[in-house]
């Protein structure tokens, strides 16, 4: 070898970001490399972080000591809360980024971060030895040792850009692609396969008519982080438009010369965030789709044209967008394109993100088989971790479903497999009432502080708020003053009822907020913690129940299936069950009840036959 590091991080994506910076964090030696310094933290698709459930994921690894939150919110255009109408449990912030200040602000945090270099080279081979990963090669011939290897390759593996008829060599946004990591990965064992996604186009800011379009302004919301102050930012607006049947005549009459319908696209895309062909052939009774017009960032002229993703030919492109509402007179600058690339099944790999195959490899990000800059970033997290912790011979941290939905993003890929790129979304948790983005960092800072991530400053900070929380949850059952309590209700709509309410009484009522509770539990100077009980004492019922099933799954969770149980000799197990088992080896009974095609008769019969087995 010619130099050796602790960790090997090969990709510098939102995967490869977290990935860098929590090992270095650990005290381990840290190289990143990627194709090109601008590809760190770079944003080719949308510019923006969060979305439904995605902003659970940047609240949960920001609670844990990464890094993501904390850039976003230096980088904000604009912020928002989704799903504000439903539940406080399905809320999720989004924020507009700019993104080449966010490349720039990750990049420089990457830099001067001890322990930790970056460097523009390309990985071609990981090497390994005794099973085990040893170290990487780069293009240029050089053999560099470590002890864990990290892939965080996202979209690059052999990715060809489809624009039409045209299809070209290369990675997203101009960067070229990684042409032979591949071979290398799929010699030691490896089970690759092909997905695909795209992007839609550009358009020059001066050349729309915003006059045409309905304005789409923020709120006054949270930051992403949990440690970032409520600075004011300056904000740009996005803007609401829509296709038109015009739109869609010219798809339909194009369609078969859409890579999509053509064939020349052989990977499979995301179902939730199709293209725009798909969504006119599919919803052919629809007569318009929204489009969100959204800024690049406040140095750039490019406007982001969310919603009309395609890898339609270029005339088409400049006909199809040029039919709808202010977009008549449209410059492009850049076109939309369809990118395809290798990356890993993600049933070959452990709970901790480890190969099976290969001792000391991880993954993380798109190369497992997801998509989302945020689903990336929390893998590419966890599995800086654990490759920290298993140099450190230390156990690996595996985050239960219902602990975070970092833990039910990784428990999904791992153990169910995805034929598509995964999303994450509020509907895949079962017990999303308990894991929302208020109480992040009350689940998740605890296990950051203990991992070593979490600093003395925003652990200061996580008590001071527990300690505000415990306060008025314990003030639950004092009847509040007559006359406030009458003030509050009228003020709301909300009936007035005969008996004085005690403070859980009326935080469960609907429209009430922590701002309407503060002043009655004086503790203004505390919102967040404030809004934090009260939505505790809305759910409280239903956080009960969820508890007693929670009690029940950690009962087959804390059940261990040795890594060498022969399921093929339980023969009263049915045979889909004992192969599906066999194959993705899980580590405990909840594990294995999670797993495709296991029926819960299947996991009574393997309860069965475990009784012999000593714990």
């Amino acid at each position: 070898m010619n130099r050796s590091f602790d960790i090997i991080v090969i990709g510098g994506g939102h995967a490869g970001v977290e990935a860098a910076l929590a090992a270095a964090r650990l005290k381990k030696s840290v190289l990143m490399l990627c194709l090109d310094l601008g590809t760190v933290a770079n944003m080719p698709c949308n510019p923006s972080i969060g979305g439904t459930a995605k902003g659970h994921l940047v609240r949960e690894i920001d609670a844990l000591g990464g890094q993501m939150g904390l850039t976003a919110d230096k980088a904000l255009l604009q912020i928002k809360t989704l799903n504000s109408a439903k539940g406080p449990a399905v809320y999720s912030l989004r924020g507009q980024e700019d993104k080449a200040l966010y490349h720039r602000l990750m990049l420089e945090e990457l830099e001067k971060t001890p322990l930790l270099t970056v460097e523009g080279k390309e990985a071609v081979e990981v090497l390994s030895q005794g099973g085990r990963a040893v170290g990487v090669v780069t293009a240029d011939g050089e053999r560099i040792g470590a002890e864990a290897v990290i892939i965080a390759t996202g979209v690059y593996l052999n990715s060809r850009i489809i624009t039409g008829e045209e299809v070209v060599d290369s990675g997203p946004s101009g960067f070229r692609g990684a042409k032979s990591l591949t071979a290398s990965l799929e010699k030691l064992g490896l089970p690759m396969r092909r997905f695909k996604t795209g992007t839609p186009a550009r358009i020059y800011r001066d050349s729309i008519d915003f006059d045409k379009m309905q304005i789409q302004l923020g709120e006054d919301a949270d930051r992403f982080s949990f440690m970032s102050s409520h600075a004011l930012f300056k904000e740009e607006p996005c803007y609401l438009t829509y296709t038109t049947p015009e739109t869609h005549r010219i798809i339909e009459e194009n369609i078969s010369r859409s890579p999509l319908y053509n064939g020349t696209i052989s990977g499979v895309g995301p179902r939730y965030c199709p293209s725009i062909e798909t969504k006119v052939m599919t919803f052919r009774d629809k007569q318009r789709h929204q489009v969100f017009v959204e800024p690049e960032g406040l140095g750039s002229d490019e406007m982001y044209i969310q919603g009309m993703s395609t890898s339609l030919p270029r005339d088409v492109q400049e006909k199809m967008y040029r039919t709808i509402p202010g977009l008549e007179n449209c410059r492009f600058a850049k076109y939309g394109y369809a990118i395809e690339y290798d990356c890993l099944d993600p049933l070959s790999l452990r709970p901790t993100l480890e190969s099976k195959a290969v001792e000391g490899l991880f993954s993380a990000g798109q190369f497992n088989g997801s998509s989302g800059y945020e689903e990336a970033a929390a893998q590419g997290l966890i599995a800086g971790i654990n490759a920290a912790r298993k140099l450190s011979g230390e156990e690996g941290l595996v985050l239960g479903r219902e602990q975070a939905y970092i833990g039910v993003l990784i428990d999904d890929l791992v153990l169910k497999g995805t034929g598509e790129p995964y999303r994450m979304m509020t509907s895949r948790a079962e017990h999303r009432i308990m894991l929302r983005q208020d109480n992040a960092d009350m689940r998740l800072t605890p296990i950051g502080r203990e991992i070593g991530l979490v600093s003395d400053e925003r652990y200061a900070r996580y008590r001071q708020k527990k300690e505000n929380i415990d306060k008025v949850l314990a003030l639950k059952d004092k009847t509040v003053e007559r006359a406030r309590a009458e003030e509050l209700l009228s003020r709301l709509g909300e009936d007035i009822p005969a008996r004085t309410p005690t403070l859980g009484e009326l935080c469960r009522r609907p429209l009430v907020t922590g701002r309407d509770i503060a002043p009655l539990v004086g503790f203004e100077e505390d919102l967040e913690a404030v809004d934090a009980a009260v939505i505790e004492l809305k759910y409280e019922g239903y956080l009960k129940k969820e508890f007693a099933a929670v009690k029940e799954q950690n009962r087959l969770e804390a059940r261990k299936i040795p890594r060498d149980f022969d399921y093929n000799a339980v023969r009263a197990m049915r045979i889909e069950a004992r192969q599906k088992l066999s194959a993705i080896r899980p580590e405990n009974l909840g594990q294995a009840s999670r797993v495709s095609g296991v029926s819960p008769a299947d996991i009574e019969v393997l309860i069965v036959a475990l009784r012999n087995f000593p714990q």
